[in-house]
């Protein structure tokens, strides 16, 4: 039986989860996706998880927090003075915001508090500091050219 390998773009079903068991990322929904092997389109290690297996196959890989999306940094939790937001909309807990570095480089930002003079806004990835666990199964092969 063909088993992939680097430059194979293959179909994969694939859940996520985080170490309490909370699914941050899923196919169940809009079905397999297509992955291209040693084309950076996913982490490292499933790409490398993914070399070798066979159509049907089943696979589970955890990415450590630093490998995935870093540790959380509190540096990235900041006040911001409601007087440099717009008038509208209203801040809401949970809406997001866009903010422009000193490099130029944009930042997205998490309101997590409103207060009278300010709003608090975390600039971490949502899973940040959050070990992955992906459990992965291939779908299908199509050879490289």
């Amino acid at each position: 039986m063909q088993s992939a390998k680097s430059g194979d773009t293959v179909l994969i079903n694939f859940e996520v989860r985080t170490d309490a068991g909370q699914v941050v990322g899923s196919t169940q929904q809009e079905g397999p996706q297509t992955v291209t092997i040693g084309g950076s389109e996913i982490f490292p290690q499933v790409e490398a998880a993914l070399i070798g297996m066979e159509v049907g196959s089943e696979q589970s890989v955890t990415i450590a927090a630093a490998d995935a999306f870093g540790p959380r940094r509190e540096e990235m939790i900041v006040e911001i003075p409601r007087s440099n937001l717009p008038a509208e909309p209203e801040p809401q807990i949970g809406m997001e915001l866009a903010a422009r570095q000193q490099d130029g480089s944009t930042v997205n930002l998490v309101i997590t508090e409103i207060g009278e003079e300010a709003v608090k806004v975390d600039g971490n990835h949502p899973l940040a500091g959050e070990d992955l666990h992906f459990g992965l199964t291939l779908v299908e092969i199509k050879a490289a050219a």
